[in-house]
Parts: C-alpha cells; sequence; structure tokens
C-alpha cells in the first residue's frame, strides 16, 4: 500500500517544479518554502556525506531554510552546513536558523555567550551573517533585557537579521513582547513540538499569541519522533536508538487509532502517511515552517510534497477527530511546565 511501503507519490519528484507559495517568517522580510530541513543528525546519526546529500536534494525540491543548532553534534552539524554552503556556492540561496544558549562553552543567555556563541557559529557556518537566531531554551538567570539588548548589537553590526525563540511558554514569550515595546528585538518565530500526537504545547495560549503578534510557530518532532512515519513499526526497535525509543513511547491505543487514520488517507491520496501527518500540521493555525528531521532521500521527498497535498474537510476532521480523541495524556491550551 502506498501509505505504509509502497514508493512515494509521484508527485514527490516533481515538487520543485510545483507552485509552492513561500511562508514569511513573522514580519520580517523573509520568504522559505513551507518546509524546513532539520540538521539535528547531521554528524550524529548521519555522516557528512549522506547529510550532503540531503542538503542537495533538499533545495532542488525547492527548499530554502536549513535549521541547525550550535549544540548539534557539539557543532558538527554547522560545520556539515557550512562546509556545503562554500563548496556550493550558495549561501545567498540558503536561509540558516540556528540556535544558541545550550552549547557547553556558551551555556544559557548572557549577553557574553550570546555574542560569543554567535561568533563561534558563524566561524563554523563560513559565512557574515545568521539569517534566524533562536534563543535555544529559557534561561532564569538571565534577564530577558539583557538577552535581547545582546541580539540587539548583534542586529545593528549585521550579524543577524532576525530573532526567535525555542521551547519557549507563553509567559515568557509575553515578557518579551513587552520588552520589545521598548525597542528591543521581537521574537519573530516561536519553534515548539506540535504534531497530530502532541497538541497542547502549541495549542491555546501559545496560538492564540502568535496570531495576535504575527509571530510563526515553526513546529518540530511533526512526525512524533518519527513514529508517524519510518518509526511507525515500534516492536522491536533498538533501545540504543534515541529517536526510536521516543517515537515507541507513543505506541499506545491513540497512537494506533491515530495511524489507522493516516493510513487510510494516505492510500486515498496516494502518498506516504508521513506526507499527510505533515500535510495537517501546515494547515493548523499560527503554524509558519515546520522542521523536517530525516535520515533518508525517500523520507525527505515525502515530506517535501506535503505542501502540495490538499486534504479534504472530511479528511481534516477525522484527523481532528482522531488526534482529540479521550483518553489523551493532554488537554488542549494546557502549557508544558
Amino acid at each position: 500500500m502506498t501509505g505504509e511501503t509502497g514508493e512515494v507519490a509521484s508527485g514527490a519528484a516533481r515538487s520543485a517544479e510545483a507552485e509552492t507559495p513561500l511562508r514569511r517568517i513573522g514580519q520580517t522580510d523573509i520568504e522559505v518554502y513551507p518546509v524546513a530541513l532539520g540538521g539535528a543528525v547531521f554528524g550524529w546519526t548521519l555522516p557528512s556525506g549522506r547529510s550532503t546529500d540531503l542538503l542537495d536534494r533538499f533545495v532542488e525540491l525547492g527548499g530554502n531554510l536549513v535549521d541547525t543548532s550550535d549544540s548539534y553534534s557539539s557543532g558538527m552539524s554547522e560545520q556539515i552546513i557550512g562546509k556545503w554552503m562554500r563548496e556550493r556556492g550558495n549561501r545567498d540561496k540558503v536561509v540558516v536558523a540556528t540556535k544558541v544558549g545550550r552549547h557547553p562553552e556558551y551555556p544559557g543567555l548572557s549577553a557574553r555567550n550570546i555574542i560569543e556563541a554567535v561568533d563561534a557559529s558563524l566561524e563554523r557556518l563560513q559565512s557574515d551573517h545568521i539569517d534566524l537566531l533562536y534563543f535555544h531554551a529559557e534561561d532564569p538567570d538571565v534577564s530577558l533585557e539583557e538577552s535581547l539588548s545582546a541580539v540587539e548589537t548583534l542586529i545593528q553590526a549585521g550579524k543577524v537579521r532576525a530573532l526567535g525563540a525555542s521551547n519557549f511558554t507563553a509567559d515568557r514569550l509575553l515578557e518579551a513582547r513587552i520588552a520589545a515595546g521598548s525597542g528591543l528585538p521581537r521574537f519573530e518565530a516561536v519553534a515548539l513540538e506540535y504534531s497530530l500526537l502532541r497538541r497542547d504545547i502549541v495549542e491555546g495560549n501559545i496560538a492564540m499569541m502568535a496570531i495576535a503578534q504575527r509571530m510563526s510557530v515553526m513546529p518540530y518532532f511533526v512526525l512524533a519522533n518519527g513514529f508517524l512515519g519510518r518509526h511507525r513499526n515500534i516492536k522491536g526497535f533498538n533501545p540504543s536508538d534515541t529517536r526510536a525509543r521516543r517515537a515507541a513511547q507513543h505506541g499506545g491505543r491513540h497512537g494506533t487509532h491515530v495511524l489507522r487514520i493516516l493510513d487510510n488517507i494516505a492510500m486515498t491520496q496516494g502518498v506516504d502517511i508521513s506526507t499527510v501527518a505533515l500535510a495537517w500540521v501546515l494547515g493548523r493555525p499560527a503554524v509558519g515552517i515546520p522542521t523536517a528531521g530525516v535520515e533518508s532521500l525517500r523520507e525527505l521527498e515525502a515530506l517535501m510534497h506535503a505542501p502540495q497535498v490538499q486534504l479534504t474537510r472530511q479528511q481534516l476532521a477525522d484527523l481532528d477527530r482522531a488526534s482529540a480523541e479521550q483518553g489523551r495524556n493532554w488537554l488542549p491550551g494546557r502549557q508544558r511546565s
């Protein structure tokens, strides 16, 4: 069946030719393809050569936003991306998002650590600027004013174009919005976990705030750690495989029910189940550009086809019902601690 083990629909191979509208990040002038390529596996589970193959195919299919962090593989992810951009001579065509705050040499969001971390990232990326800089997580020991002031300095120096927040709560985002009212940089994007199997973090206060502030929600783990894609067969997963272990946590009644609905829709649409799962995310309120973490060209092609998939009203209703079924372990609007 195409929805389970068959080849990805031929439309995926034609996605580079499709007229896919670009999406703007927040209120910036940065416009990107609706799917970003995640670099968390670069230099970790994927060696440099295979990472480069994915990057090449990603841009062939129309992608241009690459998401990484200074802490991914201790900076190796940034190095791989930087080397690839230099060798391809395509820095001006690629939008680079990276994160600071979790690198062991520059932990937290003090002004000094932010500035030094950005300089180190720029060296690894072999670039003179970062298009979208994320604070990787909240730092309760540093005032937002100090952190935002450091970014203001970086923006004025031309080293950063726009600012985002990763894993921030609604309260902290509101605090940042108030600080931005005094002229400090505002968050243009917020990166949070969001999928058919994890809706509580975004839906509710975060979504309403993002819409009101014209801030893009940038979902990650959109396939529930791969459960809605490559790791759907989880009975015999390798315990040392971190992604498979996380995916296995979704293997209960709720997750199985969502998979059945996805299978039915995928067969009707003639695409992979992962394509349908991402198409659902793309259509949610406040969602800007989801990040796809993949380890094969097949996975990448399936997800890059998602913006071209038009789910029917009935299919959307079936997915909404299945993902919000009774017995789930979260409630819409409840924020993560």
